[in-house]
């Protein structure tokens, strides 16, 4: 692989089709690595397996996303800090450098009491994996808002050793996210590409389908001293096929790799 930013591709962004086939379109479509999403298939859980996956397709993991979903509370267990330090382990395994946690939830209150020394003592076991912890956003529902996040869905406010940056979360949250990669500066370790309307909802839209300054965060990162990986993650769910769906990942592959080639300085917002 070349000294460029990596441009990988999320598993989620193939659901409803399983993990096994997120590296077959990766290795189709020319992407540089895998973002394995931990949930319920359990070749997304397995080590073995992905490895297998990632010498068969020759797309190696190079991102893991800790089962922090709501529907994947109890992959692995339903310890917080165990699915964490499995996800640990698993991107050890691997050779993936960036570990993907999002903020707790209101209800996991020992989990959240002790967040922070937590991610600390797991990066100290673990001193080849970087914990890169998501921005979130509010959620809305009939017309009220609510944060289902501990203690906020903005994770600059607590502070953390590295950041992952979520350009649809900045859309839904009505962030921007060119100011909070500013705040989060050094420490921006990763990025999720997706795209978003603002319209308060999590949209995960193909970069430049939405408003969001996909295109100028990425050509931002050069001058930002960035050495992480950027990660597409859109919604396919709808596709009405294969074809359709590899076109989308095409086209966000191709919007990235035209951004991060060029790179703009960085002014402060």
């Amino acid at each position: 692989m070349s000294s460029r930013v990596p441009v990988l591709l999320s598993s989620s962004s193939v659901f409803p089709e399983p993990t096994a086939a997120a590296f077959e379109m990766a290795a189709t479509l020319g992407y540089d690595g895998i973002e394995v999403m931990v949930w319920t298939d359990a070749v997304s859980q397995d080590a073995g397996a992905l490895r297998g996956l990632a010498a068969h397709y020759g797309v190696p993991v190079l991102s893991v996303h800790a089962p922090c979903l709501l529907v994947t509370q109890r992959v692995w267990s339903s310890d917080p800090w165990e699915r964490l330090r499995r996800a640990a382990v698993l991107a050890e395994t691997l050779g993936a450098p960036t570990v993907v946690v999002h903020p707790p939830f209101t209800w996991q209150r020992d989990y959240a009491r002790g967040f922070g020394t937590g991610l600390a003592r797991l990066a100290a076991k673990h001193p080849d994996v970087t914990f890169a912890v998501e921005n979130m956003y509010p959620v809305r529902m009939a017309g009220r808002e609510f944060v289902p996040y501990v203690p906020g869905w903005d994770p600059t406010v607590t502070g953390y050793d590295a950041y992952t940056l979520d350009l649809s979360h900045c859309a839904a949250s009505r962030s921007d996210p060119l100011a909070m990669a500013d705040t989060m500066g050094a420490q921006l370790a990763h990025v999720h590409l997706g795209d978003g309307t603002g319209e308060g909802r999590d949209e995960h839209l193909v970069p430049g389908r939405g408003n969001q300054p996909c295109g100028e965060l990425l050509a931002s990162l050069a001058g930002r001293g960035f050495t992480g990986s950027v990660a597409v993650e859109v919604a396919t769910r709808k596709a009405s096929s294969r074809a359709v769906r590899e076109a989308d990942l095409r086209e966000s592959l191709a919007f990235a790799r035209e951004h991060l080639a060029t790179p703009t300085p960085v002014t402060p917002r």
